[in-house]
């Protein structure tokens, strides 16, 4: 079939680079990808950030390609290259948030001139601090000391730099103002004004504490940036400061370089990051897209034409949708990566898990209560500087109103904390018409939960609130002090929601509850189990109507686990496995209650870590890994050990980042190094059990490929997960990437059986991404334009409706069939491969199920190379075989 028309990419595949892979390492990596049949590159940022930065989202300057990538020049020959064998480039940015700190021209202006300086206003800093010592300045948590000792011990000194004077606190420079570089340079010889300057002499202490009084910036200790910080941060890390992107100015400046290597034909398409963050992402996507088109007339000749690709990084809620009227294609498809891996886990063993993680952790409370408790303790530990911006905007609110003047401060605080620990989305777009009806309903659930949290005395006051913050339309008001106040209220509010929920959701509440890890997810709700049949298909046939072009991803840079690590876990959720694991789980424990280290009164690690850490053992047990590997299971335990340390940092329940509890880190260390040792016997044990699970893990694994790879959207490949990926969260998820053993495997021309034989090496998963990838090249209007239709049982009833998924991508009268199963341990459980034969399908398809809606006509599976004729109706037990998948490709007559 030929295009009428450009279509959008068929296929991306996400590379991270840094200056270890750089743009000429990902020009190596083209013709590989090209042979895959990836259509894009789908690059991090490339913009020049934090030096070292191994993920690009630390931006220091928006005006250049990253030097440490190679610069412009090393972009233009990998889009050479790219060219050469039709394939396009998009690029990750970063809108929200740049590092504050060395590097970053923009911040060390301000911090040079203050609000005088021309980018005082590209960062969102709130110059009317309540505090007298900060107030119109910037507040700097850098110190590791309390700042009159850091003076005294040396850490903040003036130092020389080149010809003229800086301050460095630690071995960082800071900017001095210009009327303290007049004086220091009129005050006599550089080493004299230096020795007057030591801290470290009392004299010299004082000169040093009344220069910096007189700079547009304020050192503090580090732990005082929860409390006091008064820029936007990204969440809670204070080396990124958040950007005023609703400014044209700033919007336009940090834009410049992206617009102009659109218009020049390098890049095709953007994914945004942190869309949420913005302070009106509405205004800002619309105003991205607008400019790309403008630019489009000015892309040169080989460039692709038509749109350019627009995908946000958002987090959708159940039932949440990206709004239409922001003119995007899509997010970049965590939805999608919940939708497939919830498809994947079986409702039956939901009670026995609950059961199982009660009994052990003890806990008895549901997700949702531990994400409120999360929320609510994220508040106090991580955000209350920005709770209380929060709350002085809404009391500025009050104030400018005389008929709400004598509403206090504490009680807006009340009721804005119930307000965030009750929010169900990461966050609401009100603008200057108010909220819209989808927002006013997300408000009201949120306004009746907290309405029964609150003092009685408080709920009119919380019914002020929730009109202040888009009740009642701003541009109703007239123009003056209040509606200013409420617009400026209602900005503050919906960019404070977002990180959040993050943190408390993902970062915390994701770390707290264990019940089954695999759900524990980026863009999932781990409270929800099991997504049934129906319901899948309901979300594809909305997904091809709504944003056919949407992104579908599996696996991440921001994952938690390898998108086969959550597959493998999954098949613990099914019928013919909880118990058997719940055994397993119980035995391991009573056998490693010896190991347990002593502390603090108690053992380390507790039940519920202790579980957490079993399933994380098995989730990422690498397939090839033998159990008298010393080296191996020495490499193995070091990835786990660093998984571990991070989670119990994020659960803040034992240890935190700003608080780390090593007695209790390193007894939870020694313990699994306990667990590892062969002499203990448990990693046989441990091998034994993954045996048993890991050919319904693959089996999982290759259907959840064969769904991001056929519904509707555009599949995202993330670097290195064409074999099996059963990484941990970063770093683990961004180790190097064996290219040449893919190369190896791409070229190879094995046969299925061969694959199935040796499955363990990855090189099947990568046959099946191939064979697919390649029939999107070959029909790309069908996946980008075709409609998802259900192909339902002839005769309903039984477990093959619960079992089979089945549908067709349809255009012009031209489809492809898909075919896959769920739910297989019951006839793969101690399988010694994914293998789909006559008696495993029978077990679970009986040869009588019928499809109804397949056009006659022969058929290939390209999943094993079967060809065969489908008459009235289609049978699933002749096609799924030797996977669990089977994809029909007519042919030709």
């Amino acid at each position: 079939m030929s295009d009428p028309a450009p279509v959008p990419p068929r296929a991306l595949a996400r590379l991270q680079l840094h200056a270890g892979f750089t743009l000429d390492d990902a020009a190596a990596q083209v013709d590989y990808y090209a042979d895959l049949g990836v259509s894009h590159l789908y690059a991090s940022p490339l913009f020049t950030a934090r030096r070292g930065s191994t993920h690009g989202y630390d931006v220091v300057d928006y005006h250049h390609v990253n030097p440490e990538l190679g610069g412009e020049p090393a972009l233009h020959r990998l889009v050479r290259k790219l060219r050469t064998r039709g394939m396009g480039l998009v690029l990750d940015i970063v809108p929200n948030h740049m590092f504050a700190g060395p590097g970053n021209a923009w911040w060390m202006d301000v911090l040079r001139h203050g609000r005088a300086s021309p980018h005082a206003g590209y960062f969102d800093i709130d110059w009317r601090s309540p505090d007298p010592l900060v107030r119109g300045l910037v507040l700097l948590p850098i110190l590791g000391k309390p700042y009159a000792q850091a003076l005294r011990d040396g850490d903040v000194r003036l130092d020389r730099e080149g010809q003229d004077y800086a301050l460095r606190v630690h071995d960082h420079p800071l900017p001095l103002s210009p009327s303290t570089l007049d004086t220091l340079r009129g005050a006599g010889e550089f080493s004299a004004v230096l020795a007057a300057h030591d801290g470290r002499q009392e004299a010299g202490f004082h000169r040093l504490h009344a220069l910096l009084e007189r700079q547009h910036y304020r050192l503090a200790l580090w732990k005082l940036a929860n409390d006091m910080v008064d820029y936007r941060r990204f969440f809670d890390i204070n080396e990124l400061v958040g950007l005023r992107m609703d400014r044209t100015r700033v919007f336009e400046d940090s834009h410049a370089l992206v617009f102009r290597l659109y218009a020049e034909g390098l890049i095709d398409g953007l994914r945004v990051d942190h869309i949420d963050g913005l302070a009106d992402p509405h205004r800002y996507c619309r105003q991205l897209r607008h400019r790309l088109r403008r630019l489009q007339r000015q892309r040169p000749a080989g460039a692709p034409r038509g749109p350019a690709y627009l995908a946000v990084e958002k987090i959708l809620a159940e039932g949440e949708r990206l709004r239409p009227d922001w003119r995007m294609d899509g997010t970049t498809g965590y939805e999608f990566m919940d939708q497939v891996g919830a498809l994947l886990h079986d409702g039956a063993g939901e009670a026995m898990l609950t059961e199982l993680w009660q009994a052990i952790s003890g806990e008895r409370a549901d997700f949702a209560t531990v994400a409120r408790t999360a929320r609510r303790q994220i508040l106090v530990d991580s955000f209350e500087a920005e709770l209380d911006r929060t709350a002085r905007a809404l009391f500025d609110a009050a104030r400018a109103d005389i008929s709400t003047r004598d509403v206090s401060l504490p009680a807006i605080r009340r009721v804005l904390v119930e307000l965030l620990v009750h929010f169900p989305v990461y966050r609401t777009y009100a603008g200057g018409l108010g909220r819209d009806a989808v927002d006013e309903g997300v408000f009201q659930q949120a306004y009746a939960h907290a309405r029964h949290h609150v003092r009685i005395e408080d709920r009119e006051l919380l019914a002020e609130v929730a009109a202040w913050l888009g009740g009642q339309a701003p541009r109703g008001l007239p123009p003056g002090r209040v509606r200013h106040a409420r617009e400026r209220a209602m900005r503050i509010f919906q960019q404070a929601t977002s990180p959040m929920a993050a943190k408390a959701v993902e970062d915390t509440a994701c770390y707290r509850y264990g019940r089954l890890l695999s759900r524990n997810e980026v863009g999932a709700d781990p409270g929800h189990l099991a997504l049934d049949i129906p319901t899948f298909h309901a979300l594809c046939a909305e997904r091809a109507r709504d944003y056919p072009h949407n992104l579908l991803a599996t696996a991440t840079h921001d994952h938690k686990r390898g998108e086969d690590a959550r597959a493998r876990l999954a098949v613990l959720s099914q019928a013919a496995v909880a118990p058997h694991w719940a055994g397993t789980v119980e035995r391991w424990r009573d056998r490693h209650a010896g190991l347990r280290v002593a502390i603090d009164g108690g053992k380390a690690p507790s039940a519920a870590d202790e579980y957490m850490l079993y399933q994380s053992l098995v989730g990422a047990w690498p397939p090839t890994l033998a159990p008298d590997d010393r080296e191996g299971l020495a490499a193995f335990g070091e990835r786990i050990a660093q998984w571990q340390r991070k989670a119990l940092r994020e659960a803040k329940r034992r240890s935190r980042w700003s608080l780390p509890n090593e007695p209790y880190e390193d007894a939870c260390e020694a313990f699994l190094a306990a667990l590892l040792e062969p002499a203990n016997g448990f990693a046989t044990e441990l091998h034994a059990f993954v045996q048993r699970i890991e050919a319904a893990g693959a089996a999982n694994s290759l259907v959840q490929a064969t769904l991001r790879l056929t519904t509707p959207g555009v599949p995202d490949t993330y670097q290195g997960t064409e074999f099996w990926d059963f990484s941990l969260v970063d770093p683990d998820n961004r180790h190097p990437v064996n290219f040449d053993a893919r190369r190896a495997a791409l070229a190879s021309d094995a046969p299925w059986e061969g694959l199935i034989d040796r499955w363990r090496d990855g090189a099947l998963k990568q046959r099946v991404l191939q064979e697919l990838l390649q029939l999107r090249a070959r029909h790309p209007s069908l996946f980008a334009q075709g409609c998802y239709r259900q192909l339902t049982v002839e005769k309903p009833g039984g477990a093959a409706e619960d079992r089979l998924l089945a549908f067709q991508r349809k255009l012009d009268g031209h489809a492809i069939v898909v075919l896959a199963l769920r739910h297989t341990a019951g006839v793969l459980l101690d399988a010694r491969e994914p293998r789909w034969d006559a008696a495993a399908t029978s077990a679970l398809i009986p040869g009588e199920v019928r499809l109804q809606g397949v056009a006659p006509g022969r058929y290939r599976n390209l999943l094993g190379g079967h060809e065969g004729t489908v008459a009235l109706a289609l049978s699933p037990a002749h096609w799924l075989s030797p996977l669990p998948m089977a994809v029909l490709e007519p042919l030709a007559s």
